[in-house]
């Protein structure tokens, strides 16, 4: 199994209803507590007249700092569950926040339980999830006729490319994990027959999407 730590980098909306109660999620990307407070704030506002807007979120690589609200609901029913579903993905500086519009019927502690968890976990499969690992950034000095061969190698072995610059050469930015990037610098040496300038950063964070 691959480590790394598994972030937000584009956060997506959930919905689900039940017994006409409304329930719509959000997750976004946070990095401190404050950031976290002044979503939490926006979203109270945009959906001021809403019953209840619950939330959690999980901050830090080892999820040092964790915090849930029930925002009224029966202790236990919302917050909690949106934070273990957070947890359960093993993601990290992420938080969820999930709306309700009250519908008239009570949905019970089961109910809720089960509305928050869906309206969650739908809001982050919609969501851009990453895993950062430790890896190596490579910039590849080459003449134009070789993009497209260095492309196609990318590609058959599953190389990053995250950038290409196009000015007296192409200079192409890849990133891949430690592992490979020895391997890397000699497809780009063989495509070029040597004569690309090559430059590599070592203990680099790079991003791979899930």
């Amino acid at each position: 199994m691959e480590n790394g730590i598994i972030l937000v980098k584009e956060g997506g909306e959930g919905y689900y209803e039940e017994k006409k109660s409304r329930f719509i999620a959000a997750v976004l990307p946070v990095s401190d507590e404050s950031e976290a407070a002044a979503y939490i704030e926006a979203a109270r506002k945009k959906y001021w007249d809403a019953r209840h807007n619950c939330y959690a979120y999980v901050i830090g690589d080892n999820n040092e700092l964790t915090r849930c609200s029930d925002d009224g609901e029966p202790s236990g029913t919302a917050g909690k569950p949106i934070l273990e579903v957070i947890t359960g993905r093993k993601i990290h500086n992420c938080l969820v926040i999930v709306t309700r519009y009250f519908g008239g019927t009570l949905l019970g502690t089961g109910g809720l339980v089960r509305a928050y968890q869906k309206a969650a976990s739908d809001a982050l499969d919609n969501s851009l999830l990453v895993r950062r690992i430790n890896g190596s950034r490579i910039i590849a000095a080459a003449a134009y006729s070789y993009v497209g061969k260095l492309q196609y190698c990318a590609q058959k072995n599953s190389y990053r490319i995250d950038d290409i610059v196009y000015g007296a050469d192409a200079q192409l930015t890849f990133s891949v994990p430690s592992e490979l990037s020895q391997r890397l610098i000699e497809d780009i040496t063989d495509i070029t027959s040597g004569t690309a300038v090559i430059s590599e950063e070592k203990n680099a964070e790079i991003y791979r999407e899930l």
